[in-house]
């Protein structure tokens, strides 16, 4: 296959792990979340957090490029946060086509 041909082929770009974490609004909930990922070495691509009207807290998390087992690792310690109520975990995958 020539370069450019080659070049065109699209190749799976690095999967990003989506956490949404439904807990109670309580102010040591968020520290707790981010120190996963902070003990870790690990700066989420993405991080958007909301407090309900029911004074209910979703944080919503995106990490490029972690592993599945890294991945449900981190979602099984979030299950354990005193005040977290439900982790759901999904991956984002996209393909990335180089230019020539």
């Amino acid at each position: 296959m020539s370069r450019v041909a080659q070049s065109a082929v699209p190749r799976e770009a690095d999967p990003t792990s989506c956490f949404s974490i439904h807990a109670e609004a309580h102010p040591g909930v968020m520290p707790r979340v981010l120190g996963l990922f902070a003990k870790r070495g690990l700066v989420p691509s993405s991080w958007t957090s909301r407090v309900g009207s029911e004074q209910d807290l979703t944080i919503d998390i995106q990490m490029r490029g972690m592993s599945a087992e890294l991945t449900d690792y981190i979602a099984s310690c979030l299950r354990q946060i005193v005040g977290v109520e439900v982790v759901l975990v999904s991956e984002k995958r996209a393909i990335a086509i180089s230019n020539p």
